[in-house]
């Protein structure tokens, strides 16, 4: 069984275990101590097995220590399925939902996934689904929560007005409502 020739000798055993101990990535800390154990003098064997891992996927990573660092160590980011649909720009997405419907235009009081559909199809000629809508608000991190809508022909001075001239009103309190609970009159 030939040993993994490690190329990269920046890093000290302890300063591989303190770096492991510090990232937040359990992957990245798992091969980088992995890593440690082929540098302290331990089999491959022992070293992959340790780390949850075969010996020629220790290999894989070992090479990309040799060439990155310990940044080659991290997972890359993965590429995906490319959308189908063009997304709209999130900041004008964002804009509207700030600004509010207008009720001349759009029909609404308060903005609704669906609603928030037909605007993109308006202006993007795509039509969404509403849950693809929902998952954009998301990420511009808006909550599902929404604020009382006010009818657009409610008269706001009016209210304030009533507000101000109601009485307040409180309930009368019995004598027996002043004295601490759990306490006994009663001495005996």
């Amino acid at each position: 069984m030939s040993a993994i020739e490690i190329a990269r000798q920046d890093l000290s055993i302890s300063q591989l275990r303190a770096e492991a101990a510090r990232t937040a990535d359990a992957k990245q800390a798992r091969r980088i101590l992995a890593i440690a154990m082929v540098l302290d003098g331990h089999s491959r064997l022992l070293a992959a097995q340790a780390s949850a891992m075969d010996r020629q996927t220790l290999r894989d990573w070992v090479h990309r220590y040799n060439a990155d660092g310990l940044a080659g160590l991290a997972d890359r980011p993965r590429p995906g399925r490319q959308p189908r649909l063009p997304k709209p720009s999130g900041s004008e997405v964002a804009k509207w939902v700030e600004d509010g419907p207008d009720l001349k235009t759009d029909g609404v009081v308060r903005w609704r996934c669906a609603d928030l559909r037909d605007r993109i199809a308006a202006n993007s000629m795509f039509i969404w689904h509403e849950r693809s809508v929902g998952k954009l608000l998301k990420k511009l991190n808006f909550s599902s929560m929404s604020v009382r809508p006010v009818h657009p022909q409610s008269d706001l001075e009016a209210q304030e007005a009533f507000k101000k001239t109601s009485l307040s009103w409180r309930a009368p309190q019995s004598a027996g409502a002043c004295r601490p609970a759990g306490r006994n009159l009663v001495s005996g």
